[in-house]
């Protein structure tokens, strides 16, 4: 790696919108986020799934070929 060309390399404190915090590095001197691995539907089981039969279905009935 060349020097002097990258910038500092910083140890801080990750903080969350819910509460959470954790260390992390970056390059920035302080870190808030809004949404974690503790808070995110994705991780905590409660994400929402679409009906996309139903939307594929209302799809073609709107835009499908005719007989």
């Amino acid at each position: 790696m060349k020097k002097e060309i990258h910038p500092a390399l910083h140890e801080v404190t990750a903080e969350c919108a819910c509460g959470t915090s954790f260390q992390t590095h970056t390059t920035a001197k302080s870190l808030k986020v809004t949404i974690c691995s503790k808070c995110h539907p994705f991780f905590t089981g409660s994400q929402n799934l679409l009906d996309t039969a139903g939307r594929i279905d209302k799809f073609n009935k709107r835009y499908g070929k005719k007989a």
